[in-house]
């Protein structure tokens, strides 16, 4: 009689490529070569006798039976680490209190806290989305438990905004490096008779550190700009964008649908890596609180 059950290991590879919708990018991920991952992949697909993704050059989409396998597998996961940690006496109980940049990867990050706390049911969870800024001004203040923020990379004006705190600010852990781009609505783009100089800007609050940083370059450039549109937050900022009434500037994960990059023919000013921080956690916190920043930040990647 055929044994029953499936694979861990290949369900832990079938998520990766799940959520990071390619196998190059699940690689990296589980720290396994491309070849590994498709072997992987091919086992569990024959397994369950059904193709699990619909694969093209954009990378690979769940089928049907893949998306009902998916929330099987987070389950599947989640109890697994779980009873791990239970034996181990690492499981996380109490309160936690997050803060995270409404930057970070908006399209995924609510499934990234759901399987938090799927994974860790004895938590209280408290999310807070706020601008950067503002985490880092406040991390020393009993705000927040965990901080993410949004930091770019060698530009002197942002080292010298998170400077305060500095031996702190050098033991945060950088989760992910993000190009930072020049975007608009894709039928802005397509018509580019109706978006020349000065450039309509959508921009967030003054508080915002990058849109701060946007302007600046823009007048350290020469290059004339007015503002459209002011957004309250990420969301806003896209909405506004898709709405066609301006350009800005995002990381990567934050572009979405309907909103792509602006042809180098705009002439516009070079832009910096962005990169997420993980923020140290405060001397002499709980245990629960290191250990819940070390299994949160195995997911924020």
């Amino acid at each position: 009689m055929n044994a029953r059950g499936l694979d861990l290991a290949q369900l832990r590879t079938f998520l990766a490529v799940t959520e990071a919708g390619s196998v190059s990018g699940a690689a990296e991920r589980v720290f396994l070569s491309q070849s590994s991952v498709s072997e992987q992949l091919k086992k569990l697909e024959d397994r369950i006798g059904q193709p699990l993704f619909v694969r093209s050059k954009q990378g690979v989409t769940p089928t049907p039976s893949g998306a009902k396998l998916a929330e099987h597998a987070r389950r599947i996961v989640a109890m697994c680490d779980a009873a791990f940690d239970d034996m181990l006496g690492r499981s996380l109980d109490g309160e936690v209190r997050i803060a995270i940049t409404d930057y970070y990867r908006p399209h995924d990050v609510a499934a990234i806290i759901r399987r938090f706390a799927s994974q860790h049911p004895r938590l209280r969870l408290h999310v807070t989305v706020l601008p950067s800024a503002v985490i880092d001004a406040s991390e020393q203040e009993n705000v927040f438990d965990i901080g993410l923020s949004l930091r770019m990379v060698d530009v002197p004006a942002a080292r010298a905004a998170t400077r305060s705190g500095e031996a702190r600010a050098r033991q945060s852990t950088v989760i992910r490096r993000e190009k930072l781009q020049w975007v608009a609505a894709r039928e802005t783009l397509r018509d580019q008779a109706s978006l020349a100089p000065p450039w309509p800007l959508v921009l967030l609050p003054s508080a915002c550190q990058l849109q701060r940083y946007v302007v600046k370059l823009l007048e350290r450039a020469r290059i004339p700009y007015l503002i459209s549109h002011s957004a309250s937050g990420v969301a806003g900022l896209q909405l506004a964008l898709k709405a066609g009434l301006g350009l800005s500037c995002l990381n990567e994960s934050a572009i979405g649908e309907g909103v792509e990059v602006c042809p180098a023919s705009f002439g516009l000013p070079a832009l910096p890596a962005a990169e997420f921080h993980l923020l140290p956690g405060q001397p002499g916190e709980s245990a629960h609180i290191t250990h819940a920043r070390e299994a949160l930040a195995a997911l924020l990647g």
